[in-house]
């Protein structure tokens, strides 16, 4: 991957944090890498720069990084809707990873960092990027990470109802 073609934004409110990931970054090559304390300067960043990726913390404030993640997705002035977002938090219990799914994130990364964790959610982006979905009450990367072969429930596609008609799932 040429990580030294990758424009990356960091919204996080701890410094520390943003020094961190930033010297990870420019150890594997990034060299675009722009910087926002909170959601709020994180969407006014992306007003003035394109950014492929961004990288940011959940718990800020005022604006935290899920508040952050559903403005770029809904909002009708957003720099850009699709950009891919990497939510990084010590908050990791189940419910904060679903509140940061439901709301548009597409990857998590929990802390402590590592630079293979880092690596491998940045590749998980750009190497299998998931289409979007557009429904009412949510806009973001399509949330079904792999088709299950004994499914049995209700199709709600038409690709999968297409799908499903072509090839028939063996039990």
């Amino acid at each position: 991957m040429r990580y030294d073609l990758l424009k990356i934004l960091l919204v996080d409110d701890n410094h520390h944090m943003r020094v961190l990931l930033g010297e990870i970054l420019r150890a594997i090559g990034v060299r675009d890498i722009f910087e926002a304390s909170d959601g709020a300067a994180g969407l006014q960043a992306m007003k003035h720069q394109r950014v492929d990726i961004i990288m940011t913390d959940l718990s800020m404030q005022p604006l935290d990084g899920i508040d952050f993640v559903r403005l770029l997705r809904r909002s009708f002035d957003s720099p850009n809707q699709m950009c891919p977002v990497i939510m990084i938090t010590g908050h990791s219990t189940l419910q904060r990873v679903h509140e940061a799914r439901d709301a548009g994130v597409n990857e998590f990364l929990a802390k402590p960092l590592t630079a293979k964790g880092v690596i491998e959610r940045i590749s998980q982006v750009v190497d299998y990027p998931r289409a979007f979905v557009k429904h009412e009450g949510y806009f973001g990367p399509d949330r079904r990470r792999r088709a299950d072969p004994h499914f049995q429930g209700p199709w709600r596609r038409h690709a999968d109802v297409d799908q499903r008609k072509q090839a028939p799932v063996e039990l």
